[in-house]
């Protein structure tokens, strides 16, 4: 049941995430959060199939530190290539 706490703090990392970062424009409001929330499920779900347990220290530091740096990281890769795809397609478009 801890796999919960993972996925709930994802979630909220990814909305900080979305609200805190520039170019919130170019984004949909439930995909950091959803992106956070996957990234926690999947550590913490990796971390106990590796033996880890609920009690060990690395198991909570790793569950929180990962899903903080993917959102982050993946976020400003995201809204860079949206930023880039929408300016191509001004100009195929003729759009000013």
């Amino acid at each position: 049941m801890q796999i919960v706490l993972a996925l709930i703090y994802g979630a909220a990392i990814g909305a900080l995430a979305h609200y805190t970062m520039p170019g919130k424009d170019t984004r949909g409001s439930a995909l950091t959060p959803m992106l956070g929330a996957v990234v926690g499920g999947a550590v913490w779900t990796i971390l106990t199939w590796v033996g880890m347990h609920p009690g060990d220290a690395w198991l909570w530091l790793l569950g929180l530190i990962v899903p903080a740096a993917a959102v982050f990281g993946g976020l400003a890769v995201i809204t860079r290539m949206r930023i880039v795809h929408d300016r191509r397609e001004r100009e195929r478009l003729n759009i000013a």
